[in-house]
């Protein structure tokens, strides 16, 4: 039976439940199945390696930051045939997030609404998934670490927090994300700007460097940043990824604008959005982050990728990979193949 049949089939039980206890519920099942070897049968994406950020990818569509926030997954996913895995967003201690109910569907703009908070369980227990996993004891792909700061750490010390997390995370990845992006922690895109981006940046890469060297290996860092930017400040960030020697930038997190979903049941809430609402909005920055940035580092495209053809919409705007999450919800797991067969060869 085909991945498209199959999910067709379990999608109308999951819609029926809260989104967040079906994200519950699925991934366990699918590490089950892991355990059981079915997730083996799933047809993979054929080879179609690329060199980005200095590490091979064996194919350019990866999975995004947000669906295994604790890395305890990594296996199972990996199974799906993505050419990369994120995982994350971790936090220096372990946080509940925001108040339930925190996640909702958009089913007519097949979109997502989340305020989740960066829940999760802190980095040393994060640390020990990735350890324990197969994927990272076989090297057996690009492994992303996604690292953020605690709720009620003060903005003005979230420094500390991703300095923290770097170092605890940095043997382990493949790279390292750095999440300023999400609108769900409070003042967090406050560090999109200004001077405290360049505090930030400046930091880390001290941070990055001194680690390469005590690991004998060196890290690529990627900045993930907002869509909801004007091409003034789209400028600013590109000059600083340049400055600093960022090695990669994802564009974009999810959005803030309701223009897509007015009148919507649950369009009102708080959080941000994803899903198709934000596939514009996303291709816009990008491309304003292509005329600035050129080859001077790679962009990885994400936001409102539903069917293949989006994967190569990205890759036109200007990005050499791209990442999922919200389309796997609508349209299940035989969407990393889709998004890979359109982009073969680009």
């Amino acid at each position: 039976m085909s991945q498209n049949f199959l999910y067709s089939l379990a999608r109308p039980l999951l819609f029926s439940m809260d989104a967040e206890q079906a994200h519950h519920t699925t991934l366990p099942a699918l590490k089950r199945a892991a355990a059981l070897g079915l997730t083996k049968l799933v047809k993979q994406p054929a080879a179609d390696p690329r060199t980005v950020m200095g590490i091979t990818f064996k194919n350019p569509v990866g999975l995004a930051a947000g669906l295994d926030k604790d890395g305890a997954y990594i296996d199972a996913l990996a199974d799906l045939g993505f050419g990369s895995i994120e995982v994350g967003t971790v936090t220096p201690r372990a946080q509940a997030g925001n108040p339930k109910p925190r996640m909702f569907r958009l089913p007519e703009a097949h979109g997502i609404i989340n305020r989740m908070g960066f829940n999760n369980g802190g980095v040393d227990a994060f640390v020990a998934n990735v350890q324990s996993s197969r994927f990272y004891q076989d090297k057996a792909g690009v492994l992303g670490l996604n690292i953020g700061k605690n709720a009620d750490t003060p903005i003005e010390r979230a420094t500390d927090d991703y300095l923290h997390c770097l170092e605890k995370v940095y043997p382990y990845a493949s790279y390292v994300t750095v999440n300023i992006s999400s609108p769900n922690t409070k003042n967090l895109r406050q560090l999109q700007g200004g001077s405290e981006l360049d505090g930030l940046l400046g930091t880390l890469k001290e941070a990055q460097l001194r680690l390469a060297d005590q690991h004998k290996r060196y890290v690529p860092l990627a900045l993930k940043i907002a869509p909801d930017m004007d091409g003034d400040q789209v400028k600013n960030i590109a000059d600083a990824l340049v400055r600093h020697r960022i090695d990669g930038v994802i564009a974009t997190n999810t959005t803030l604008s309701r223009d897509a979903v007015t009148g919507m049941r649950h369009g009102a809430e708080a959080g941000g959005l994803s899903g198709a609402p934000v596939f514009a909005l996303s291709n816009t920055v990008i491309k304003l982050l292509k005329a600035e940035l050129g080859d001077a580092l790679p962009i990885i495209g994400v936001g409102g990728i539903m069917r293949g053809a989006d994967a190569r919409v990205k890759m036109d705007c200007g990005a050499q990979l791209v990442q999922l999450y919200s389309g796997l919800i609508y349209a299940g797991p035989a969407l990393v193949r889709d998004c890979a067969d359109a982009v073969r060869g680009k």
